[in-house]
């Protein structure tokens, strides 16, 4: 595994950045798991459709999550499958009360992160 460099590092912590407001890394999961129009996400979020607007704007200038026209309406998803192994890794890590996950397997230093398969 290569050291990464400081562009790639300053990148990661940008994107990381939007993920620390649970409305957003709510909204990104539930695009994770389906395509779904600005309503169904804000109401399965919790949120109003101008909050749930303004989040997926961020989101999708980001590049972590996509749109497309179906009629009138945009319909969001996740597409990339490297932000699909992010989210799915970190929902996993937290256990449901908030804790750390405890089943989580070692992988030896210098191994680097254990593989992962991605559905198609």
């Amino acid at each position: 595994m290569t050291q990464p460099t400081k562009p790639q590092l300053d990148a990661a912590c940008q994107t990381l950045a939007l993920l620390v407001a649970p409305v957003r890394l709510h909204l990104l999961w539930l695009a994770t798991v389906g395509e779904h129009d600005v309503g169904t996400l804000a109401e399965r979020a919790g949120v109003s459709i101008t909050t749930a607007s303004q989040h997926l704007a961020k989101l999708r200038l980001a590049g972590l999550i996509t749109a497309s026209r179906e009629g009138r309406r945009q319909i969001y998803s996740v597409d990339d499958p490297h932000v699909l192994v992010l989210i799915e890794q970190i929902i996993d890590h937290i256990a449901p009360d908030g804790t750390v996950a405890p089943d989580a397997p070692k992988h030896p230093r210098g191994g680097g992160p254990r593989s992962v398969m991605v559905p198609s």
